[in-house]
């Protein structure tokens, strides 16, 4: 058993998509890769586990529900700056749910993968 990693279950639409995005735009490593079902990134001490359609986690509920991507909790990834990581992803084509916001505690933009999930980049004031 992993006891010093943490993780997460984000529900995707397609794993390889996820793959290429958590690895070429936000610096994760693959770990594992069992696509189209599941596949698992990490970076520091996260391991992001990518479900897909096929994967145990997106079968539908006894109630009928169908689990999938989307909503507003998200991982959280420190970055030294804001500014320069915005523009190298919009170069890429990412798509930005926000404009960087600023508070007390430093600043924030939030992002989209390819299925919808969101991942908040912040810098540290």
């Amino acid at each position: 058993m992993t006891t010093d990693l943490v993780s997460v279950r984000y529900l995707v639409d397609d794993v390889d998509a996820s793959l290429a995005f958590y690895t070429e735009n936000l610096g994760f490593e693959v770990r594992t890769n069992f696509a189209p079902a599941f596949a698992d990134v990490v970076r520091g001490n996260l391991r992001l586990l990518l479900s897909g359609p096929a994967s145990s986690a997106g079968r539908e509920m006894p109630d009928g529900t169908k689990p999938g991507p989307g909503g507003w909790n998200r991982i959280h990834l420190i970055v030294p700056d804001i500014d320069a990581e915005v523009a190298r992803l919009r170069e890429r084509g990412i798509r930005f749910r926000s404009d960087v916001v600023k508070g007390p505690g430093g600043q924030q933009i939030v992002l989209d993968d390819p299925s919808g999930n969101p991942v908040e980049l912040f810098q540290p004031a």
